[in-house]
């Protein structure tokens, strides 16, 4: 299916996928290094950098398509964020959401148990076909009198059985075996506290608490608890034909639990600090690039929407993406980004046809790497930008997610049906009641 959501935990051996269909899948590294054979080996004096491989580890389904009777809204299954949260007892722990609902997921290795030693005779049940493989290897009797040698299939109902009965019937014997096999369980599920779609989920640092977003409202979870979260954030006005922003993105500081950030579609990050107030109307700090005077167009406020944010590792600066830049903030400098990367900059000249077809409203992620050298954001056409953030790294590069670059382009695509937030391009398309030449303005920027 399509994939809809991918994240790597802290370590970077695991990875976690999310579909359209619900299901999330995950993957764990394997150290390639050591598939190589000891002659290639010893003919290098010196480690070869290789890319990690990822091999599959298990699947589970996530969510399903749900109907809210009171609204009459379908709410589909998709996965519209995954979070890793933090290891324990050699156990995985994912946070997963769909539109409406986040579910807490634990994945830990358990040994396989069967049932052996049923009350069956051995030969005719190899004759018939019913035995299955031992559960173990070991051929010692049982203290019941049993041999664990054979384990039965018990859902056959071809079962032999004497004439007269067996004179006593032997207890059925669990054994566990060496094998290990990945096991999903859902720990909570917190439902209930979303009027608009999610958006956005993030894990804090001190491992017990999480937020989610929609459109409007940033809500605060205990892990621990599902049946009531904390509003912290709520930009929702009295009037809703007063609304002018959305909140796009919200996301935990990497190291402060105290702290997190948010943007909106005015282009605008908010960092606001939980020891202030209970609820944080009030931020902190806002960083946002104010436009030269005399540059503004119809445009301007719609491809300055942020659509993503991310965290560096450090907890210092803060990525952002809107439809046609990366930009780089620094926490302790608030006038403006410490570096912009330009990635659709040549769609400028086109953006009213971009408004006509809805693309301009797209939405596109970011992230850094784990050394904090090098950013990355997707574009059109499967390609995605890599750009270097350090002083004298200068590296622009852009590449292909496509494992067949031939392949043959699909004449005029139809675009799939848009599920944002339509109250997101609501606030958007309502500023064109105040621009009466925009038609005009249409007609002499376009560029065939």
């Amino acid at each position: 299916d399509i994939i809809s959501a991918i994240e790597f935990d802290k370590s970077g051996d695991h990875l976690a996928t999310g579909d359209r269909g619900g299901r999330v899948v995950l993957f764990e590294r394997t150290d390639a290094r050591g598939n190589a054979s000891r002659t290639e080996l010893e003919r290098q004096d010196y480690s070869v950098p290789r890319h990690p491989e990822f091999r599959y580890k298990t699947e589970f389904q996530s969510h399903e398509p749900e109907f809210d009777y009171l609204k009459s809204l379908e709410i589909e299954e998709k996965i519209n964020k995954i979070k890793w949260g933090q290891t324990a007892n050699n156990a995985l722990f994912i946070l997963s959401t769909n539109d409406k609902t986040i579910k807490y997921w634990k994945v830990q290795d358990k040994k396989v148990k069967r049932i052996s030693v049923m009350n069956l005779d051995t030969s005719q049940s190899a004759d018939n076909g019913t035995t299955s493989s031992s559960s173990t290897s070991s051929s010692r009797g049982l203290p019941n009198g049993g041999s664990s040698e054979k384990s039965y299939n018990c859902a056959n109902n071809d079962l032999p059985f004497p004439p007269g009965g067996y004179a006593s019937l032997r207890l059925p014997v669990v054994v566990t075996g060496q094998e290990l096999n990945p096991v999903a369980r859902c720990r909570r599920v917190y439902a209930h506290a979303h009027d608009y779609h999610i958006n956005s989920i993030s894990n804090n640092s001190d491992g017990e608490t999480f937020i989610s977003a929609d459109d409007l409202r940033i809500n605060l979870w205990n892990l621990e608890i599902n049946s009531q979260s904390f509003n912290i954030v709520d930009v929702k006005p009295a009037n809703m034909e007063d609304l002018t922003e959305v909140i796009t993105c919200a996301e935990f500081h990497p190291t402060h639990c105290n702290t997190l950030a948010y943007s909106s579609s005015k282009g605008a990050i908010r960092l606001i600090d939980l020891r202030q107030s209970a609820l944080c109307d009030n931020h902190s700090k806002l960083f946002e690039e104010h436009e030269a005077p005399g540059s503004k167009s119809f445009f301007t406020e719609i491809i300055a929407s942020v659509s993503d944010i991310k965290f560096a590792r450090d907890g210092r600066h803060i990525l952002s993406r809107d439809y046609m830049t990366l930009k780089l903030w620094d926490l302790n400098m608030d006038s403006g980004p410490v570096a912009t990367f330009q990635v659709h900059e040549h769609l400028r000249p086109k953006l009213c046809d971009l408004y006509e077809n809805d693309s301009i409203f797209d939405k596109f992620e970011c992230c850094l790497s784990g050394d904090g050298h090098r950013l990355a954001t997707g574009s059109y056409s499967n390609l995605f930008r890599v750009f270097g953030c350090t002083s004298g790294n200068t590296e622009a590069t852009t590449l292909e997610a496509s494992r067949n670059p031939m392949r043959r382009q699909v004449a005029n695509p139809t675009r799939p049906t848009r599920t944002l937030t339509s109250l997101t391009r609501a606030v958007r398309r309502g500023k064109c009641l105040l621009y009466h030449r925009f038609d005009y303005f249409c007609h002499i920027g376009r560029v065939d």
